[in-house]
């Protein structure tokens, strides 16, 4: 479906396509959606879109919002939440499921239901579980409707580390070392999951990195220096998800690169090299999102190796079934190969976020890399593709 293909009276101009940006959700990336959200609704051109704004708060309730993007900023290194922007505690808004009726109504106890009429595309800038994991995009192909991104398969992937990394190596592509702690095997005898991160280290040293298997933007990480902090990381991982992921340190570079699907297939941006940021550990959320450690865009490689990465951030983009976009992060490592981290399919998408910024790079600015995402969902076929 394109623009020009909406529904119209003869008698009447063009109806412009209706946009619902979906944010916030019930993960701990809750309030990085909403900066994301945030960006999106600042750069969404009001003459050729309708724009509606979907909170969903942090126990699933789907809320309607103000359309107030300057209130959806990162403040005195708080984020904002979705009970921000909302001013009835008991009102929400359902999408229905039949995909002949993309009517969206709003309710409120002891009121009758109003409709606020028919969306046309989802762009859900939701981060982590309940949201960039397939279970809001198997809604929305319920539902009928397109969206902004990755279906249902590529979604879980992209979101669960462990059956990235199984799908990764499947087409060819080289991971780092890893084990995975399933909560049945933690349950049952600790010292023996315990003892798989152990032998993990005497085979590949330390430090090792403990993560929730199914988080993002670095939440739940802890980079373990000896075995004296273990026990602390796992449970700091285990209260973000029950199932843990613990990898072995890569030493090299960080080197990401963002996939954009045009009409013709998926293109890489020119990569960008994440350096070591002076007072954190690691990349990790403060340093991404608090402090903003800057990225080198682009990154300072040879030819050869722009074109390998660039080659290889495509690779992983098919080797998923992914659509729309993907950020995808690796480790160029000492000896000159790239070792695949992970991809994200619904990146951190503000003005200072890296896929923004190498797009911006690459000679497309913010503005028009969120138009032609939603160009991208609105010329895809909803169902089987």
């Amino acid at each position: 479906m394109s623009t020009e293909n909406l529904p119209q009276s003869p008698d009447q101009p063009p109806r412009k396509p209706r946009v619902a940006v979906v944010f916030g959700g019930r993960s701990s990336e809750h309030g990085i959606s909403m900066v994301t959200a945030g960006a999106v609704l600042r750069a969404i051109d009001r003459t050729k879109y309708d724009v509606l704004p979907i909170g969903i708060t942090r126990e699933g309730r789907w809320v309607l919002t103000a359309d107030e993007p300057e209130r959806m900023a990162i403040t005195d290194r708080r984020t904002p939440e979705v009970e921000d922007l909302t001013d009835s505690g008991e009102g929400g808004v359902v999408l229905s499921v039949d995909p002949a009726n993309r009517e969206v109504v709003y309710s409120e106890p002891g009121a009758v239901p109003k409709a606020l009429g028919e969306i046309d595309v989802v762009f859900p800038v939701l981060h982590g579980p309940y949201g960039e994991d397939g279970t809001l995009q198997g809604l929305l192909d319920l539902s009928g409707v397109p969206y902004v991104g990755s279906g249902v398969l590529a979604s879980a992937v992209g979101q669960d580390k462990e059956y990235m990394k199984r799908v990764f190596t499947s087409f060819g592509l080289k991971v780092g070392p890893y084990v995975v702690i399933r909560p049945r095997e933690w349950e049952q005898d600790e010292s023996a999951a315990r003892k798989k991160i152990i032998d993990l280290a005497g085979d590949h040293g330390w430090p090792l990195f403990v993560k929730p298997a199914r988080a993002g933007s670095s939440i739940g990480i802890t980079k373990v220096d000896d075995l004296s902090g273990l026990d602390e990381a796992i449970a700091e991982a285990q209260r973000h998800d029950p199932k843990i992921l613990v990898e072995a340190a890569l030493r090299g570079r960080e080197i990401e690169c963002g996939v954009l699907e045009f009409e013709d297939g998926p293109r890489a941006s020119v990569p960008a090299e994440i350096p070591p940021p002076d007072a954190h550990a690691y990349y990790d959320f403060e340093a991404k999102y608090i402090d903003s450690t800057p990225g080198i865009v682009p990154a300072p490689l040879t030819a050869e190796e722009t074109a390998e990465v660039q080659r290889l951030a495509v690779d992983a983009f098919e080797a998923a079934s992914c659509e729309g976009l993907v950020r995808a992060d690796f480790f160029l490592t000492e000896d000159g190969e790239f070792v695949i981290n992970e991809i994200n399919t619904m990146p951190g998408f503000t003005p200072i976020s890296m896929y923004p910024q190498m797009w911006q790079a690459s000679g497309i600015s913010y503005p028009d890399l969120v138009d032609k995402l939603l160009q991208a969902a609105l010329r895809r076929s909803t169902g089987l593709r």
